[in-house]
């Protein structure tokens, strides 16, 4: 580049039919060069937008571990070890607390189907305690429990009964089987609203309860008010 007339100039080595050297004005030498570099041959092995962005993000996360590495005491390895410290931690909240559970959610009736005897809701419970669906056992128990109390007219049959409603109103009448009822109740929503798994144990429980509450006489100042009519 040389100063001439006042202005810069770009000299070309090489002239028009190769004659002498051309001085060409700056700005005239810029824009040619502009459009010069504007030819898609020199963007060919560009970059791609995703992998532009793509280099930002890994500079960006590789400035963070920098800066961790640097505050953190052994550099990049302190913060290595520190790491797989908390991953051990999680690991054994997880072990020690198991998965997540949903939360319960009760208020749904006991019977969704077509009504069926107490009898028929315990030969159901059994099939499927013989096949190990420990699930399904449970909640037909239960629903052979209520079934049963509604038979006896311990509770009025009443459509749309939740599994809680029918505990608290049948330990009115059977209060030495009050606590075991809301049990029964709790175990009944746990698998039907809850998510979780019941397991032998779970429906033993629940059958034992049945077999004794058949031969208990309730206490007939707490039945439930005309149900007997």
């Amino acid at each position: 580049m040389s100063g001439a007339g006042g202005f810069m100039t770009a000299r070309l080595l090489n002239g028009p039919s190769g004659g002498p050297p051309v001085d060409i004005p700056r700005d005239a030498a810029r824009e040619a060069a502009r459009r010069e570099l504007s030819d898609p041959a020199y963007h060919q092995n560009d970059p791609s937008l995703l992998q532009r962005a793509l280099n930002k993000f890994w500079n960006w996360v590789g400035s963070l571990f920098d800066s961790a590495s640097g505050a953190t005491p052994g550099g990049p390895l302190g913060l290595i070890v520190i790491a797989l410290v908390v991953l051990a931690l999680i690991a054994a909240l997880w072990w020690r607390l198991g998965t997540p559970q949903r939360p319960v959610l009760s208020g749904g009736s006991v019977f969704d189907d077509r009504p069926r005897s107490a009898g028929e809701h315990r030969a159901a419970a059994e099939t499927h305690a013989t096949a190990h669906r420990w699930n399904e056992a449970v909640q037909e128990r239960m629903r052979a429990i209520v079934r049963s109390l509604e038979e006896r007219a311990l509770l009025d049959p009443r459509p749309g009964r939740t599994a809680d409603e029918a505990a608290a109103e049948a330990g009115r009448p059977l209060p030495g089987h009050a606590d075991r009822l809301r049990a029964a109740a709790r175990a009944f929503d746990d698998v039907t609203y809850g998510g979780r798994t019941a397991d032998e144990a779970s429906y033993v429980r629940l059958r034992d309860l049945d077999k004794d509450l058949e031969r208990t006489k309730p206490a007939l100042s707490g039945a439930v008010p005309g149900a007997a009519g």
